[in-house]
């Protein structure tokens, strides 16, 4: 039987694990260097520009920790939870790797103290006792780092936490001293923004880019959170405890070097610090438990982070996914994420030079810390109602955060940015792929579309409540009850609202709404939206259950745009084999010309819309305020790809006295509208050709793929069912009747 192990650590290791990071071994080796480069002033813009990105980031990770149970992953955790596990995974990778390579980084800095002149008489007698130099860094590199393996693996984290108090608690002396600290610095006037001489000394960014990793600490906390009694506590408080005072500890120790050495002197890479301290040999030892506990913090989060990846699948194996969320049962330890955590560094610090890996490492940070001010941001904007964080975060500081982390990416380090954005793309795909769904990606922005999509509804209804003629488009609804029996409707419906126009297609269920009706209204939906997405149309589907025809179309008429633009015009559908929707059409006509909306009646055919080449525009001198509007209706169906090899024919039956006048009137509206109509692809027919209106019709049109006719209220008062029959030799063909005539400019 498994024994539960218990989760013990408070807040304290939080805190500690972040401020001990920040307090790092660029405090100690670079600090000197960036007062030298860009004065106290511009290093005060380092330490501010840097917490433009830690403090908003550490807000939001308090803020998203308040809101959901933290588990073990740390930051990984927070942004699968939130941005979905394939997107999560992608920042989890690139978030460990750095991590990880973080633990060669601090213990290759630690070596630097083999470096310091007061070493020397150390490494003479180990070389007149062995005959072996001992002065390559790395010697103590791997020193240091078997021993940290071998006690990590055999303690854990328990062994990390008891070392991270002491090492802590040396690096606050070491501090202290340094602060306590004077020279004989005769210091000028200036000596606030005093700089080495322009010919050697680093731009901003420069300096900003080998500083920033001073910053990335502050999270490192984040990662013990399934080792923490109360995540949403010990989280927030530590971790914004540790940000707030690193940011206080690097002001002052700017403020004290510019004070305290000439510019020259703190560039000379000699760490002054141990010149100002009132005991020498402290910094070092400060140096050295930075590092130490910098490298601690990060070989005990670096694993959990790697074995909350396998815990959530997210490899190709499920012998690797197991391997690596095994945790050893006596201490709950992810011993396996720990031997490949180790064994990386081991291989970067046999390297022994990780100045580019470095920046791959900032890059990564930068990115997950971006991320985590994103997921901020989206929750602010898409107000949610199941986000109720206990510490709140404001919706621009987390804005901030995330613009500022991309921006500093690529002035810091292009070439790096890009490729940690690259590899952090690549592993998106590569985990998507494997995973078989993308749900994570199509859950991001939604609530944040939802919400701005509200907005920008709310502001189009108050800033076009009257909408002139000339900026005219379709908001076409449309109502059929054979949605899944013919196709024409909703073909011609994705056509117009491909481009230019809007379209809220309407499957109606003739019935009274109950349990079993309601379902029957999803599963027709789930079918539409499937429809619409194998088609890719931007069709907005929805579907109506009413008892009556009547009933419908009342509703029907009344709904709001759902693009803000408010709808105007009316669609039906029916078959030229059933004449059952024409009449349930006719029978309802008053109820439609209740209010200004332009019809479409569909007449479907058989030949359905054939090979999509040719477009009849049929106008008349009854139905002459339908012509403007059946032409732009033919345009933008040709706007459409299906139709990209179409043209349009407009034929105009008129008396014979005013045929050449209509033809020039025709071709120069078409000419100055600027639509794609040949004047040889307009005809003028004359009325006296012994042929009724449908014969005249069907003989021009008989191969033509769609053909659209006008029609008014007369002819439907007095012809009924009857004006939009006879036409069975051509294929679909759409009646229009326009409310108000159109103006084509």
């Amino acid at each position: 039987m498994a024994t539960t192990v218990k989760k013990g650590f408070g807040t304290m290791p939080v805190f500690l694990t972040s401020i001990s990071t920040i307090l790092g071994a660029i405090l100690f080796l670079r600090f000197d260097y960036a007062v030298a480069n860009v004065g106290f002033i511009g290093t005060l813009g380092i330490i501010a520009i840097g917490h433009l990105v830690t403090i908003p980031t550490a807000m939001a990770i308090a803020e998203i920790a308040t809101n959901q149970k933290v588990e073990g992953g740390g930051a990984y955790f927070i942004i699968s939870r939130s941005f979905g596990i394939n997107i999560g995974a992608a920042v989890g990778v690139s978030l460990y790797l750095s991590q990880a390579i973080s633990v060669a980084f601090y213990v290759i800095a630690f070596a630097e103290i083999a470096t310091l002149p007061e070493v020397e008489p150390f490494y003479q007698m180990l070389e007149d006792q062995t005959g072996f130099s001992f002065r390559d860094p790395r010697y103590i590199s791997l020193t240091l780092m078997t021993i940290l393996t071998l006690l990590v693996i055999r303690r854990g984290a328990n062994v990390g936490m008891q070392a991270l108090y002491v090492v802590a608690a040396v690096l606050f002396v070491s501090l202290i001293m340094f602060f306590l600290g004077d020279t004989d610095y005769d210091r000028p006037a200036n000596f606030l923004n005093h700089t080495v001489r322009k010919s050697i000394r680093d731009d901003f960014f420069t300096v900003f880019a080998i500083c920033f990793p001073a910053f990335t600490g502050m999270a490192a906390g984040v990662g013990l959170s399934g080792d923490l009694k109360d995540p949403r506590k010990s989280i927030p408080i530590g971790t914004m405890a540790a940000t707030i005072l690193g940011m206080l500890i690097y002001g002052f120790v700017a403020f004290k070097l510019s004070m305290s050495a000439s510019p020259e002197t703190l560039n000379s890479g000699t760490m002054v610090m141990r010149q100002i301290a009132i005991w020498g040999p402290i910094i070092p030892i400060g140096l050295a438990c930075a590092t130490l506990s910098s490298a601690i913090g990060s070989i005990l989060v670096a694993p959990r982070t790697l074995q909350a990846l396998g815990k959530d699948q997210i490899f190709f194996s499920e012998k690797t996914n197991s391997w690596l969320s095994f945790s050893r049962k006596r201490d709950d330890e992810p011993i396996n994420s720990t031997l490949i955590t180790c064994a990386i560094a081991f291989i970067f610090i046999a390297a022994g030079n990780v100045d580019f890996v470095a920046k791959i490492i900032a890059m990564f940070f930068m990115v997950s810390y971006g991320a985590i001010c994103l997921i901020s941001f989206m929750e602010h904007f898409a107000a949610d109602p199941s986000y109720r964080p206990v510490f709140k975060s404001r919706w621009y500081l987390s804005l901030i955060g995330a613009l500022a982390c991309f921006y500093l990416m690529f002035q810091m380090e292009f070439v790096s940015a890009s490729i940690s954005v690259v590899v952090t793309i690549i592993i998106y795909f590569l985990v998507t792929n494997a995973r078989k769904t993308n749900e994570g990606m199509a859950m991001i922005f939604q609530g944040a579309i939802f919400q701005l999509s509200r907005q920008l509804q709310v502001f189009l209804q108050k800033q076009n409540t009257e909408r002139p003629e000339d900026y005219w488009r379709p908001s076409v609804v449309c109502v059929s009850r054979n949605s899944f029996k013919r196709l024409g409707a909703f073909d011609l419906m994705r056509w117009v609202s491909h481009r230019y126009g809007f379209g809220t297609y309407v499957h109606y269920i003739e019935d009274f709404l109950s349990e079993e009706t309601h379902q029957e209204a999803l599963d027709a939906k789930k079918r539409l939206l499937k429809i619409t997405s194998s088609m890719r149309s931007n069709v907005y589907v929805d579907t109506l259950i009413s008892p009556s025809y009547t009933s419908a179309l009342a509703q029907i008429i009344q709904l709001p745009g759902v693009s803000g633009h408010e709808n105007n015009m009316l669609m039906f559908e029916f078959s030229k084999n059933e004449s059952e929707n024409l009449q349930d059409i006719i029978k309802n006509y008053s109820l439609l010309t209740s209010v200004d909306f332009d019809i479409m009646i569909l007449a479907s055919s058989e030949k359905g819309f054939g090979l999509k080449r040719e477009i009849h525009v049929w106008i008349s001198n009854e139905e002459l305020e339908d012509a403007n509007l059946m032409i732009l209706i033919a345009y933008i169906i040709l706007g459409h790809p299906d139709w990209a090899e179409s043209v349009i024919k407009i034929f105009a039956v008129f008396p014979e006295e005013a045929i050449q006048s209509e033809k020039e009137r025709l071709i120069e509206m078409t000419s100055t509208g600027r639509l794609p109509i040949s004047s040889n692809n307009i005809e003028v027919i004359a009325q006296e050709t012994g042929l009724g209106h449908k014969m005249l019709i069907q003989k021009h049109s008989r191969d033509a793929d769609l053909t659209l006719i006008g029609f008014n209220d007369d002819d439907v008062e007095n012809d009924g069912v009857s004006f939009f029959e006879g036409y069975n030799e051509l294929s679909n063909v759409l009646f229009v009747n326009s409310a108000k005539e159109k103006e084509i400019k």
